[in-house]
This record gives C-alpha cells, structure tokens and sequence, in this order.
C-alpha cells in the first residue's frame, strides 16, 4: 500500500505533543519574565559596553549612596 505524500513529509514523531507547548509574543509588545529592560541614551551606552559593567557601575552608585546617608544620620544625632 502506498502511503500519502503529507505523511511521508511529516518527521515528527507522535509522541511529540505540539499542543503543550507555550509560544512567545515576539516585539515590543510580549510580557518581560522577571527581568527589567532600561534603555540607555546613546552616550551613556558608549560608555559601557555590558549589561554586567553597567550592572557593577551601580551596584558602586548604590554603595556610595548608602554610606553618605549613613554618615548623614549619624552627624544629625
């Protein structure tokens, strides 16, 4: 018996179920999973070529920051 041409076409096995699995919104429009996109101007983004350089110049902003206002309460008592 000759089979039909869509299913000598077809390389998918039957165990394979399509139906399960989650597609993704490609764009601007798709929902962010937890992590949170900035847009940096050009003439910052020149300056760091990374998202994990970008990251540590912060996480240093961050750390400053927190020590002058610890230094700030503790001159005002």
């Amino acid at each position: 018996m000759k089979k039909d041409k869509s299913e000598l076409d077809d390389e998918l096995l039957p165990e394979y179920d399509l139906k399960s699995l989650r597609v993704r919104k490609l764009g601007s429009g798709r929902k962010s999973f937890g992590s949170a996109i900035v847009r940096l101007e050009p003439d910052v983004a020149e300056m760091f070529p990374s998202a994990d350089d970008v990251n540590e110049a912060l996480r240093l902003l961050i750390q400053i920051s927190q020590r002058q206002a610890g230094k700030n309460s503790a001159t005002f008592e």
